[in-house]
């Protein structure tokens, strides 16, 4: 049977382990910074196995070729790897094998425990396991090597995939701009002020920063070098009295601002400054790659950056502005979905997909969207993070469910929804998953806690009502959400993962419990919610969410016997306060259409 080219380039890689003595070769799906989104330079897992998933790692040896990935992608890897010989390792499942066990777990070993290289080229030596180093985190590395022991010859390759990937694209340069302290709510000086005093708060004298949207929100810039993400690539380094800015652009070149305070240095350049850096250098591992790892003087401090927590507890000016751009996008919303209702077995997924941009593209200051639509009828809804096909796509059948999660990134605010829509009759099974995700959405919202309580401790609330009846959902239940800059950010979530971080007043997270059953349909709700403050008494402090997103729920097939009181009186009074809210800005026809949708059951 012929090779597809998929399995020529796995071959080929093959060829080049057999060359440099490699036993197996490791690629990550990340980029140098660790970000979720990379740019297309760093998809490296697509362009050798032709899947698409967000997340998804890599191994080739000489006698198999596998990919890592969780929940969310186990249908998409399934149809995607079809005919590449590659296969489907499932993770964030109870029986999952990672690839620093799985892989010390196959390889041969002498009778002393020492693992033996099984390629011709490196006969007679220690296994060697070949890695780009660019894209792989010290964390990860480090896992390699207590899986073996020690007993493990690690290369590190910086951009292994080059000689092999010959039209592989470049490393992307985007205009770059600044924010305005009026819309970031806090200047540039002021944060750097903050980081310098943590620095000197906690003995150190420098910290680099690796992560995309941490450099972006320090330093008030904003590009568009990753797709879906207004950040650049870039590095950062911060000392008592400099702060210097790795970047593929000139101060001279057009699009680049001029930061006073910054001293803006070529992106290369961070290999050699941090070969004569001396001091007490901090290094968060989850975002520095092994690769300028390799090339840091001295013995750096370990510890996570300070930057995430302090970015995602959002100013005043940062909720205002969150809370004006989801009054918009809720607008956008409702004009889409009164469209879509007329357009039932009329029209496709990906029409209906851009049809949705061409709304949230007639507010001012939309800058695009904040990740791909998707936008998914039926069987293609069961793809938690289904791609609608840019040619031929399904179309919008008039019966069952379309699921349409998407969302805007507005100078002020990202947006992120999912509604799930009715698009004619439905089964009373479809009804039924319907109703029972919305109770699980209706009681997260409605969640009071104390203050100090992590996501991961009322994660449950979410899936409690799937639990009952014997279902379950495979993703996380919410994630937190930048303003304008990641749609995922951390360290906050609601998972059942154990993330000690307690959720805080000024954090944005999602609430989005769904349902999916392979090759029938899917069902997700999502809102985005403002942590508050909800007051202190004698038994301590307490929290709960405020939404922030509007657009009504579709109530016309709920199964009414499946709600109680609580849960009703919570739905009307969210489906009145979008009517309230938004039909004033609405036109006519659509605020009148809006009443009918958003009547007290």
């Amino acid at each position: 049977m012929a090779l597809n080219r998929y399995s020529q380039r796995i071959e080929a890689l093959r060829s080049l382990m057999r060359e440099r003595g490699w036993d197996a070769v490791i690629l990550g799906g990340g980029d140098p910074h660790a970000s979720e989104y990379p740019a297309p330079r760093w998809k490296q897992v697509e362009w050798l196995t032709g899947f698409t998933g967000e997340a998804g790692d890599v191994v080739v040896t000489m006698d198999h070729a596998g990919l890592w990935t969780d929940t969310r992608y186990f249908i998409q890897a399934d149809r995607q790897l079809a005919g590449t010989g590659v296969e489907l390792h499932k993770t964030r499942v109870p029986e999952q094998v990672l690839i620093p066990e799985w892989l010390a777990g196959r390889t041969p070993r002498t009778g002393r425990g020492v693992t033996q290289s099984s390629c011709p080229a490196n006969a007679g030596h220690l296994y060697t396991v070949a890695f780009d180093g660019l894209c792989q985190s010290v964390g990860f590395v480090d896992q390699l090597r207590q899986a073996f022991d020690g007993e493990v010859r690690l290369v590190s390759e910086p951009d292994l995939l080059s000689v092999l990937w010959t039209d592989r694209p470049p490393v992307p340069e985007t205009p770059i701009y600044t924010l305005p302290d009026h819309v970031t709510g806090e200047s540039r000086a002021r944060k750097l002020a903050w980081l310098r005093g943590w620095l000197k708060e906690h003995g150190l004298d420098a910290i680099l920063l690796t992560a995309l949207d941490e450099i972006a929100w320090l330093l008030n810039i904003r590009a568009g070098d990753v797709e879906y993400n207004p950040v650049a690539i870039s590095y950062l380094l911060v000392t008592e009295d400099r702060a210097c800015w790795y970047v593929r652009k000139e101060p001279s070149q057009d699009g680049i601002p001029d930061l006073e305070d910054v001293t803006v240095k070529d992106y290369a350049a961070i290999a050699q400054d941090l070969l004569h850096f001396s001091g007490r250098l901090c290094l968060d591992s989850a975002s520095l790659n092994y690769h300028l790892r390799s090339l840091t003087a001295g013995d750096p401090v370990f510890c996570p950056s300070p930057v995430p927590l302090r970015k995602a507890v959002k100013n005043p000016v940062e909720i205002e502005g969150m809370v004006r751009r989801h009054i918009e996008d809720g607008v956008a919303m409702e004009k889409y979905l009164f469209w879509l209702e007329s357009q039932f077995g009329q029209t496709d997924e990906r029409t209906a997909a851009d049809r949705l941009q061409a709304f949230r593209a007639e507010i001012d200051g939309y800058r695009g969207d904040s990740f791909e639509t998707i936008s998914a009828w039926g069987p293609g809804a069961a793809l938690p993070h289904y791609v609608t096909p840019k040619t031929d796509a399904p179309q919008i059948e008039a019966h069952g469910l379309y699921l349409v999660d998407s969302g805007g990134q507005y100078l002020g605010g990202t947006t992120d929804i999912t509604r799930t829509v009715p698009c004619g009759p439905c089964t009373e099974l479809e009804r039924e998953d319907y109703t029972l995700v919305l109770k699980g959405h209706i009681a997260l919202s409605m969640a009071v806690f104390p203050a100090g309580t992590p996501g991961c401790r009322i994660d449950a609330l979410a899936r409690e009502p799937l639990w009952r009846c014997r279902r379950n959902f495979g993703h996380g239940t919410g994630h937190g959400v930048g303003s304008f800059l990641g749609v995922h950010e951390g360290p906050q979530d609601v998972r059942q993962n154990l993330n000690p971080q307690p959720l805080v007043p000024g954090m944005v997270v999602s609430v989005e419990p769904g349902i999916y059953r392979e090759g029938q349909h899917g069902v997700r709700h999502e809102n985005l919610v403002l942590v508050q403050d909800l007051g202190t008494n004698e038994f301590g402090s307490w929290l709960g969410f405020e939404p922030l997103t509007l657009c009504h729920y579709d109530t016309s097939i709920l199964v009414r016997d499946l709600l109680n009181r609580e849960e009703t009186d919570w739905l009307n009074a969210y489906n009145e306060r979008v009517y309230q809210t938004l039909s004033p800005r609405l036109p006519a026809e659509i605020a009148v259409w809006l009443r009918e949708k958003t009547k007290a059951l």
